[in-house]
């Protein structure tokens, strides 16, 4: 009986080393980290930072290990109201956990972006708000936009439903409709500091840095991970900036304008083709090139065209061409929103830009042009083209042409040509009248095709 106790203690002891090694084994493989990719929204909300969100999105959903949480820090005055709609849906349908970190301000668009996420805290001394649909000039636009992006605004907040909280029985909304759509009313254009958004359930709570918000979500010792722009964004980005833009404009219109002068196709149109190519490539990549702007710029080319290889000089298609080409320019760099329409803030930027790469176009062909200039720029410029004998043109002495009215003597007859003597000098000349013997005074009339034509001088 004791033999048999003895056993089945012994056989415990053995179940319990075991659980107690599995244990201590397990214990020393790490679990894997949390991990946290985080997009920076610290400027204008436009075309870029939607691509750079779009592109946060993608890397954190498709990346291996996946990320457990994707955080957009904010810290805008707002932006195009399309581009934070396109923002806001994206991060609506995310299938990962999103929250927002507004570190300073949160205002107009970024209001939604931050509407749009699972969960938002703010930092200190931060605001979030006044999203009335402005113009470029900063007025309200009339209601029915109001009455649209209100309407954008509430369904995001309604969006993320309702809660019960512990020991109530009032159902209450997490984002509540009505003071997210407040925010837009442009009679009141209502903002939130830091505590009274946390008061009003705009946001969750507060946090002083990224790592804190994390704290928050009990995920303090998660690896967070920045979202860096790809090589494709950062030259969109280089390609869209105003000093590349005032270069670029530069090289179209002073190849443009070099190759109206110059035979044939050749570098300066080669140049001007690159530069048009660079300067749409932004717009282009980011989807926000206007339709009238690709049609009025090649309409500006087929003038230019014809001018240029059917149309002797320079007439109505050339100054269309030109025209065209020239608005075209300037309308690529007009924003338009979907919703607002012509950003006439835009307009002022857009035109200053032009007009320095104008500018600085004039001035590059006047010096290429020049005696100052390379050489085989003067060479190809049709104004400026040295002609010689060699190859093929005759030069006509214009010096005689000072005789007219000046008076000679005929030293052969004029029948109707001869020779007269006038000055010292012997001359071949033509009578225009009657012949005229040889020792009469005559005097010259005219210079024309390189023959003097002169009449007998009978005063004389």
């Amino acid at each position: 009986m004791s033999g048999t106790i003895i056993f089945q203690k012994e056989k415990m002891n053995i179940k319990t080393i075991i659980a107690l090694a599995a244990f201590m084994l397990l214990s020393l493989i790490p679990l894997r980290a949390q991990r946290v990719m985080v997009v920076n929204i610290d400027e204008e909300i436009d075309a870029t930072a939607w691509r750079h969100l779009r592109g946060a999105l993608r890397d954190a959903e498709t990346a291996e290990p996946p990320y457990n949480l994707l955080m957009v820090h904010l810290n805008t005055y707002g932006g195009a109201v399309d581009m934070a709609d396109s923002m806001r849906t994206a991060l609506m349908r995310c299938p990962l956990p999103t929250v927002a970190f507004v570190d300073h301000n949160a205002a107009s668009a970024g209001a939604l972006i931050v509407l749009a996420c699972d969960s938002a805290y703010m930092a200190p001394g931060s605001s979030i708000g006044a999203a009335t649909v402005v113009n470029g000039q900063g007025e309200p636009m009339p209601p029915k936009y109001q009455s649209y992006w209100s309407s954008v605004m509430r369904s995001t907040a309604a969006a993320h439903g309702r809660y019960v909280a512990e020991g109530d029985s009032v159902e209450r909304w997490r984002r509540d409709p009505d003071i997210a759509a407040e925010m837009v009313n442009p009679e009141r254009a209502v903002s939130f500091t830091t505590e009274e958004a946390v008061a009003n359930g705009i946001v969750d709570g507060t946090a002083t840095s990224v790592r804190g918000v994390l704290e928050q979500l009990d995920m303090p010792a998660a690896t967070i991970t920045e979202y860096t722009p790809t090589f494709t964004d950062r030259m969109m980005g280089f390609f869209a900036s105003a000093g590349v833009r005032v270069i670029l404009i530069m090289l179209i219109l002073g190849g443009l304008y070099m190759e109206m002068h110059t035979p044939g196709l050749g570098f300066a149109a080669a140049v001007s083709v690159v530069a048009t190519v660079l300067y749409f490539l932004p717009m282009i990549v980011t989807g926000t090139l206007a339709p009238w702007v690709v049609i009025l710029f090649l309409i500006g080319v087929v003038a230019l065209a014809l001018e240029i290889f059917v149309i002797p000089g320079f007439g109505i298609a050339g100054v269309i061409g030109i025209v065209a080409i020239v608005v075209a320019l300037l309308g690529a760099m007009v924003h338009t929103d979907s919703l607002t329409g012509i950003d006439f803030s835009s307009v002022w930027s857009a035109l200053g830009t032009l007009c320095v790469g104008s500018a600085l176009a004039i001035g590059a062909v006047l010096w290429l042009t020049s005696k100052h200039g390379p050489k085989r720029f003067r060479k190809v410029a049709t104004l400026t083209t040295e002609i010689s004998v060699k190859d093929g043109f005759v030069g006509v002495d214009m010096a005689p042409s000072a005789l007219v009215g000046k008076t000679g003597t005929s030293i052969t007859p004029l029948r109707p040509s001869g020779k007269v003597e006038i000055e010292g000098n012997t001359y071949d000349a033509t009578s225009t009248g009657e012949f005229i013997n040889s020792r009469r005074p005559v005097r010259v009339v005219r210079y024309e095709a390189a023959q003097i034509y002169v009449v007998e001088d009978k005063d004389r």
